[in-house]
């Protein structure tokens, strides 16, 4: 555990990264818990607030060539093709812990009679680790959350918090909307031809969606064979005419939302602080009879092209 200097050192500034990808339960913060596990648990750091999620260039429309043997034989003009980038940022996570030295001390008591338990009845042997766990679940849901639904904001002075885009917030060139009807076959298909027709490359396709949804599609795709013991279905993967996309439940979804991420170009970034790391407790200032701590981290969200990406939005919810 941390010590109480409250210098920070590498020594006693314990990082966090493996667990932000671990603490979240799997089906609390299946998209960042697979972007962890895709990668290993590496990730982009960074040293800007800013950076760079896509270079974005496009082609001319395809043609035919016509030319004659006369015109071959002067140059023709140049073909310059303009990039230009999108931009995400890192934005700050933070939780504070504190415990007091008597909280610390009365370990060995249940919450609803002062009555002394066994040696080895209480599953929390150091109040402080538990409350660090729990803030870094904390920390991993909120992560989630922003990295779902997150609204970008520049942070132009020390005064105003940047903030990071989400992937769903993200998708602009593919959206179908869905006028407050119910999921159907059509809107998948629908969303799945635009991203085709818009480039995506559909290397590894997700859909994300809240529990209601999960169930449309299940309702969907899913065949139960007759049994007079087992029923229903439980749609984990559907097969297209332009991959096979796996389903995932995620309950950070909005619930009129259906996401198709790509998960190939999907990164967690991490703005490294100098002698701390990426993603960190460290004790604060003494003040009394508590311990008291912080964990801290600048992360975002590096989604790639976001025409890789597409939603359904305004779905029906009931």
């Amino acid at each position: 555990m941390a010590s109480t200097s409250a210098t920070a050192t590498n020594w006693n500034c314990p990082n966090y990264v493996g667990e932000l990808f671990r603490v979240g339960s799997a089906n609390q913060t299946p998209f960042l818990n697979m972007m962890g596990g895709l990668q290993g648990g590496r990730v982009i750091t960074v040293s800007s607030p800013e950076f760079p999620v896509a270079q974005t260039w496009d082609l001319d429309s395809a043609s035919q060539a016509s030319v004659s043997e006369t015109a071959s034989q002067t140059a023709a003009t140049p073909s310059t093709f303009a990039r230009a980038q999108d931009l995400n940022a890192t934005q700050v996570f933070r939780q504070t812990v504190t415990v007091t030295y008597i909280r610390q001390a009365s370990g060995g008591y249940m919450a609803s009679a002062a009555t002394p338990m066994a040696s080895g009845d209480n599953p929390v042997n150091s109040e402080l680790d538990f409350q660090i766990m729990a803030n870094m679940a904390q920390v991993s849901r909120n992560a989630e959350y922003t990295f779902l639904n997150g609204a970008y904001q520049r942070a132009t002075s020390a005064s105003v918090a940047g903030k990071t885009r989400g992937i769903i917030t993200a998708c602009s060139t593919n959206t179908v909307a869905a006028g407050s009807v119910t999921l159907s076959k059509s809107l998948i298909d629908q969303l799945l031809r635009t991203m085709a027709g818009n480039g995506s490359v559909f290397a590894d396709p997700v859909i994300f969606c809240n529990a209601f949804q999960k169930q449309k599609v299940s309702d969907i795709y899913g065949y139960a064979p007759q049994d007079r013991n087992i029923g229903g279905v439980n749609i984990k993967q559907i097969e297209t005419d332009f991959a096979m996309l796996g389903i995932v439940y995620a309950p950070q979804v909005p619930a009129a939302t259906l996401l198709i991420a790509d998960m190939s170009v999907v990164r967690p970034v991490f703005q490294p602080v100098p002698q701390k790391g990426l993603l960190f407790y460290e004790p604060l200032a003494k003040n009394g009879a508590v311990e008291k701590g912080e964990i801290f981290g600048l992360m975002g969200l590096a989604y790639g092209p976001e025409e890789y990406h597409g939603t359904i939005t305004g779905l029906a919810t009931s």
